[in-house]
């Protein structure tokens, strides 16, 4: 999201490893010899690297069919990634395709071109998309855009495996290998372990660094824990599901208690300071894509090498962890959509899927579930194969998350961007409300954003 422009950029530049794939499939272009200009607006990658592998794509693709590719990138720095957007929403004028950030799909949706028939030919040669990929690129039943691979993180658990078989007595390598099974104590990956571990660590002086504010790394594990307990604020209608709901307290409660266990100031925290408390070296434990260890690797080479990621604990209901894409979509006004299509169609595909992967150093996460076996998260390191369980593979039993999920986007994006479900925790912990009153501004916010409000 553009909160965390200032903040991605600040612990990326320069600090990213790079490994570059070499495999170039064959592109699957259904636009050849359309000739013309093809402007596209990507995202300003955080890794210097993610533009040059993008440019470098498109111009294979525009050689290949006779099309000059013209590309830009476009910053979420100040959100101007967001200006631009609406600024060409406005003007029915300006690129063909155009990065969206995570809600601004369904925003947009009757200004973008359908995007089935591409998304068709890659689930059929892929197989199935993330679940919250298609939840936030689908527009009653029609894909509006195509779930990109740059720029697309999760934000699992990213530990210090020393400080938590330290402190906690949990061996995150056991527990969670390099290699497609679950080791011993994985099944106890719950919650609830993970509050005693939370409450140990914090009296080790080595808290877990979990912001509590309104940015999105704050609203998304909150968001992954509430799915966890089946704890939805929201139905599908956009209705507030609040008053009555078991699965919600019990989720509250959970998340008081963990919430008591981080340090004093992270209600005030953005989405740099869990990076930070990573690097370090005073944390055992954020959930975070590989970006604050990849600085570490270049400053703190001590913090980087007891690094190692496992999916995000479980809750009654599953294990969710946090998703934040991006989406390749096409203006209704373009007058280069058969190109446009092909072009993202051939970014989309497997093997260019794999390069931005590579050169991202695994950051980037492609939305089909068949495509979390690039070797990336098996060879990076140091420790080599800490990356292993970033994306979300089989035997984690893991899933994708959007906060306020299963709300309608027009709803669901407002109470994200507001943090309702930080700030309902915040009302507890910090304003001394009991869990009834803090449940009940809730449902009045929720119901608020329903009128339109």
């Amino acid at each position: 999201m553009s909160k965390n422009g200032m903040s991605r950029r600040a612990v990326l530049r320069n600090g990213a490893g790079v490994l570059v794939g070499t495999a170039v499939g064959a592109p699957m272009v259904h636009a050849q010899g359309t000739g013309g200009t093809l402007k596209c607006g990507f995202w300003d990658h955080w890794v210097p690297a993610g533009n040059g592998i993008m440019r470098e794509l498109c111009q294979e693709w525009g050689q290949r069919n006779r099309v000059e590719v013209q590309v830009e990138f476009i910053t979420s720095v100040g959100n101007q990634n967001l200006l631009t957007i609406n600024a060409q929403a406005q003007s029915r004028s300006g690129h063909d395709i155009l990065s969206f950030p995570t809600w601004e799909p369904a925003a947009k949706a009757e200004l973008l071109e359908p995007m089935d028939d591409v998304m068709g030919r890659l689930v059929q040669k892929y197989g199935e998309v993330t679940p919250a990929a298609e939840y936030l690129g689908k527009v009653r039943g029609k894909w509006v855009a195509v779930p990109a691979v740059s720029g697309t993180q999760l934000k699992p658990a990213c530990t210090r495996f020393d400080l938590m078989k330290q402190h906690a007595g949990l061996d995150m390598r056991a527990m969670w290998p390099n290699k497609p099974e679950r080791g011993p104590g994985a099944d106890g990956w719950t919650w609830e372990a993970f509050a005693a571990a939370a409450e140990k660590c914090k009296e080790a002086n080595v808290p877990f660094g979990l912001p509590m504010g309104q940015f999105s790394d704050a609203v998304d594990w909150v968001g992954g824990l509430l799915t966890s307990y089946g704890a939805f604020m929201m139905d599908e209608r956009g209705n507030p599901t609040v008053r009555n709901n078991p699965k919600l307290r019990q989720a509250v409660e959970m998340l008081v208690r963990i919430s008591r266990a981080l340090p004093d100031d992270v209600w005030a925290w953005d989405d740099a300071s869990n990076n930070r408390a990573l690097i370090s070296g005073r944390s055992a434990l954020i959930f975070n894509p590989p970006s604050a260890w990849a600085v570490a690797k270049r400053d703190q080479p001590q913090v980087a090498e007891n690094c190692w990621y496992a999916p995000a604990p479980a809750g009654p209901e599953g294990r969710y962890v946090g998703y934040l894409p991006y989406f390749w979509g096409i203006w209704s006004f373009s007058r280069m959509k058969p190109a446009a299509k092909g072009l993202i169609e051939f970014l989309s595909e497997r093997p260019q899927a794999e390069r931005q992967t590579n050169t991202s150093s695994g950051y980037d996460i492609p939305p089909f579930l068949s495509m979390s076996d690039f070797r990336i998260w098996e060879t990076e390191g140091p420790p080599t194969g800490f990356a292993y369980n970033y994306p979300v593979k089989p035997h984690q039993q893991q899933r994708t998350s959007v906060a306020f999920a299963p709300a309608p986007a027009e709803f669901a994006v407002q109470a994200y961007n507001n943090g309702l479900n930080t700030k309902l925790i915040a009302r507890i912990v910090q304003g001394g409300e009991s869990i009834d009153q803090a449940m009940g501004w809730v449902e009045r916010e929720l119901t608020t954003i329903r009128r339109g409000g």
